[in-house]
């Protein structure tokens, strides 16, 4: 059996970026990305071997890192059109028989790390439905892997060492440096992928990496200056790792068995396509609950 965790946020994202029709509610809005999350999940769930499925939703964008640092990503300047759907989403996959987990304090991503780890040893394999760099950090050989649905690529651990040169317990020191746009770190000035992929393979925490670049014991362009400004930004570096790291103890409620995906529940699914103004007999479900 494998437990999939799907990344709401980013398939809504997808949804809404990816999808270029116009699907207006009876309110006359734009719900095409709902429509979309719906539809995407439903493929996830007509895969082989789907059986155990949970979705992950940012409910409020803004989370605790948001308090440690100002700058982290929020809200501001997110489509309007786009932000009102989160709860119609949410609905949507919960309509259709899907364990949903609404994040306030803490992020998605916290959630789907919290269950993977969670789980790991109660199933064959955990699958991240995500793209997200970050996800990387818990990757376990083969037991925990991500899986980029848009590009149908799967990252276990040696594809991430691959990938990034680096194993997944150095991701969070690896995106200290070199930065996480999507989440609003700026990482270190100088610090590029080479750079920190190469000194994390042989350091692979900060606190490991010596003061002195001498000591490094590889070549790396312009180490004197890359050491200069590790050590002039000690403080700002460890906060960045510690956004960047994934929390362990986000709530969750549900137990393994709770997972298990039995099919959409049809009065609920009409009556969600009624309200949305979607065709219910349009949507390909495959399988009814009993």
């Amino acid at each position: 059996m494998r437990l999939h965790l799907l990344d709401a946020t980013y398939e809504l994202f997808r949804s809404h970026y990816g999808r270029k029709d116009t699907v207006l509610a009876l309110d006359g809005s734009d719900i095409h990305a709902t429509l979309g999350i719906l539809e995407s999940t439903l493929a996830l769930l007509r895969e082989p071997g789907v059986t155990h499925l949970a979705a992950s939703f940012d409910t409020v964008i803004e989370s605790f890192r948001n308090d440690m640092f100002p700058m982290y990503k929020s809200s501001a300047g997110m489509e309007e059109e786009l932000l009102r759907q989160f709860p119609l989403a949410e609905e949507a996959l919960e309509a259709i028989g899907v364990v949903v987990w609404r994040n306030i304090e803490f992020e998605a991503d916290d959630a789907l790390a919290a269950a993977a780890i969670r789980w790991v040893d109660d199933v064959e394999q955990v699958v991240i439905c995500s793209p997200d760099k970050d996800m990387s950090q818990v990757v376990v050989g083969d037991r925990i892997v991500t899986y980029n649905r848009r590009e149908q690529k799967i990252l276990d651990e040696d594809a991430v060492v691959e990938k990034f040169g680096i194993h997944p317990e150095s991701i969070p020191d690896y995106l200290a440096l070199v930065g996480d746009t999507a989440d609003g770190v700026p990482g270190l000035a100088g610090w590029g992928a080479k750079s920190s992929s190469t000194v994390l393979a042989r350091f692979p925490r900060l606190e490991l990496i010596p003061a002195d670049p001498a000591e490094w014991g590889v070549i790396v362009r312009g180490a004197d200056k890359l050491a200069a400004t590790l050590a002039a930004c000690q403080e700002e570096v460890y906060l960045f790792r510690e956004l960047t790291t994934l929390r362990l103890d986000a709530p969750i409620e549900e137990s393994l068995e709770d997972l298990e995906w039995r099919g959409v529940p049809e009065d609920r699914f009409r009556e969600f396509c009624d309200r949305m103004g979607f065709d219910a007999d349009a949507i390909n479900v495959h399988r009814w609950a009993t």
